[in-house]
């Protein structure tokens, strides 16, 4: 099968493992009365196949993009976003910053993309607050 047709098929399939607390240590963002946000650590399984069950080389990898917004879906690049990289398994929401405060409802959601740049769909997303 074509590489191409391969990352169009790419998984709705990367696995959140979900948001914990952090605890201690060094962290996040300021919200915006200058305090800091506590860590909510958000873990993930990275793709190992393609939808068709086809091996996925981790080396087709360049990066996951996290992207959070209020509302759920649907998930637009306009979002808030952070990057990361392709070795990465975790990622502290509170370093993706203002405009983020202690309070509200987030969601949460991901996408692969490969060196070639193409891009996965965006996992199903997963509420959080801080």
């Amino acid at each position: 099968m074509h590489a191409r047709t391969r990352w169009n098929l790419l998984f709705a399939t990367m696995t959140l493992l979900g948001i914990l607390s952090g605890c201690g240590g060094g962290g996040g963002s300021s919200s915006s009365g200058g305090t800091p946000l506590p860590a909510r650590v958000l873990s993930w399984e990275p793709p190992t196949s393609y939808v068709d069950s086809s091996n996925l080389p981790v080396t087709d990898l360049d990066r996951f993009e996290i992207y959070v917004n209020d509302k759920g879906e649907p998930f637009t690049n306009d979002d808030r976003r952070a990057d990361v990289s392709a070795a990465t398994n975790s990622f502290n929401l509170a370093n993706i910053g203002p405009p983020l405060t202690v309070g509200p409802t987030y969601y949460v959601s991901m996408r692969a993309v490969a060196l070639t740049g193409l891009k996965s769909d965006f996992s199903p997303p997963v509420s959080f607050s801080f």
